[in-house]
């Protein structure tokens, strides 16, 4: 649930008087660089690809994963229903609209404080595992295929994310069952987004620049169409999408149980001027139970970089902290 704070501000969100007014400053684009590409199949065997999977997780925050086993027919029925849902009467996607108060349903993102920049898009969010604790109410019934087109998706990708955690613990130098242990049975939310065509695309913000405050998380382009831009050096760099790979971020609870080895890294999306853009973001978080710290083997030498907290604690700070850069981590860090 969101809590109080989060209720206060949003009875104080402000509209944009007009799309003008959404260009922003950016700092200059590099698109020469782009980030590295993994192949989960070599990660089975090769130690050379397990190192790459560990300089991208340190150096760059992304990765684009290639082979990682979830089958074309239940990604291609994916796309297919999430674009049948955007198509639908607004009338009818109210039905599932987002609630005062709440994080799941259907509409727009929340608009925080005087000068915030308006988030432009559609958004569908869905708590999606465990499936014990899915709100059903907010899961469309047309298309017809979409809960158990969802249900198969989410249990997939939650498969690459298991594995992922647990390589990566490997590389870390951590007991892997020290950390997939926090992740069992973790929970996992599902965000669609439909950004529209819009002509002043490159200055337009599809979602404000910040850090997601999840483990792992895997999206989609759902049609290729470029948007997704990540921060590096002070330059924002696109990301040209792989068909049918995942591109993988480390998000806040990974930097802070790796103890600031591995990075969560700033993105953002613009618009395309002629395209009209689809994605789907799988955040992976820990179970309930865990404690969001630095693990103990990783603060023996030089002690813990951030403090931990209950999910409980956590969960809090997220709301307090909002959609905003790397505010979670500001929050967290310990002052030496």
């Amino acid at each position: 649930m969101v809590g109080e704070e989060m209720s206060k501000e949003l009875e104080s969100s402000l509209p944009v008087e007009n799309v003008q007014a959404l260009a922003s400053n950016n700092p200059l684009v590099d698109e020469s660089l782009q980030i590295p590409i993994i192949d989960m199949r070599k990660l089975m065997v090769e130690d050379d690809e397990m190192g790459k999977l560990h300089l991208a997780c340190k150096e760059w925050g992304f990765f684009q994963l290639i082979n990682h086993g979830v089958a074309e027919e239940v990604i291609e029925k994916m796309k297919v229903d999430l674009q049948e849902f955007f198509k639908l009467p607004l009338e009818e996607k109210n039905a599932y609209a987002r609630l005062p108060n709440g994080m799941e349903g259907y509409g727009q993102p929340y608009i925080f404080g005087q000068g915030r920049k308006l988030d432009w898009g559609d958004m569908f969010m869905l708590g999606s595992l465990p499936a014990s604790q899915r709100n059903m109410k907010f899961w469309p019934e047309n298309p017809s295929s979409f809960r158990a087109t969802l249900d198969k998706y989410s249990l997939e990708l939650q498969k690459v994310s298991t594995c992922l955690v647990k390589l990566m613990a490997k590389n870390l130098g951590n007991n892997p069952k020290h950390l997939t242990d926090m992740f069992e049975n973790g929970r996992q939310a599902v965000r669609m987004n439909y950004y529209p065509a819009c002509v002043n695309g490159s200055n337009v913000m599809g979602i404000t620049p910040h850090t997601d405050a999840s483990g792992l998380t895997l999206l989609l382009q759902v049609n290729e169409v470029q948007g997704l831009q990540i921060k590096r050096n002070g330059k924002w760099i696109p990301i040209t999408p792989i068909p049918g790979a995942f591109i993988v971020n480390i998000g806040d609870i990974i930097e802070v149980m790796s103890n600031g080895e591995y990075k969560s890294v700033e993105h953002k999306t613009v618009l395309n001027p002629e395209h009209e853009r689809f994605s789907i973001a799988a955040f992976h978080f820990p179970n309930v139970k865990a404690m969001i710290g630095p693990l103990q083997d990783l603060v023996k030498e030089n002690g813990a970089v951030y403090k931990t907290l209950s999910n409980d604690e956590f969960l809090g700070l997220f709301q307090k902290a909002k959609l905003d850069g790397k505010s979670i981590l500001y929050y967290m860090k310990l002052e030496n």
